[in-house]
């Protein structure tokens, strides 16, 4: 078998932008997420967000689909969230993420950017960066 290396850059969001994702909950949940996914044979190299979405830098195995993997993630960590009640109100996942692949060579950009997401966020709403990425991607 040949050598296959392919990363996935992940966003997805809390349903109806709700902003359940404070500081002490994002991190418990990203760390469960992490946990999760590696269970299930799934590679994140990173993860991160804000109060209403999240980041996720994945590495694909030849095995993998990515409507499969991205349900995984989502739908076992919205269970968790509810059955540990992290959150007062019901929580879900939108139903929609957007994926799109990443060049080996800017892997430290995409990590950086998911990483500096709480600064970034101070300074443009995630509204206005999915408005201004649909414009230069032409949607």
């Amino acid at each position: 078998m040949g050598y296959i290396k392919i990363y996935v850059h992940f966003v997805w969001t809390t349903k109806n932008r709700e902003p359940f994702l404070r500081k002490e909950i994002r991190e418990t949940v990203f760390a469960h997420i992490r946990e999760n996914a590696r269970e299930k044979g799934i590679y994140i190299d990173f993860i991160g967000g804000y109060l209403d979405h999240v980041h996720c830098l994945i590495s694909l195995n030849p095995e993998q689909r990515i409507s499969e993997t991205i349900m995984l993630i989502k739908g076992e960590s919205s269970h968790w969230i509810n059955k540990n009640k992290l959150v007062k109100a019901k929580f879900e996942w939108q139903k929609e993420y957007y994926g799109i692949s990443v060049n080996l060579k800017d892997l430290f950009r995409v990590r950086e950017y998911i990483r500096t997401q709480e600064e970034h966020h101070s300074k443009f709403s995630f509204q206005r960066e999915y408005e201004a990425f649909k414009k230069y991607i032409g949607f």
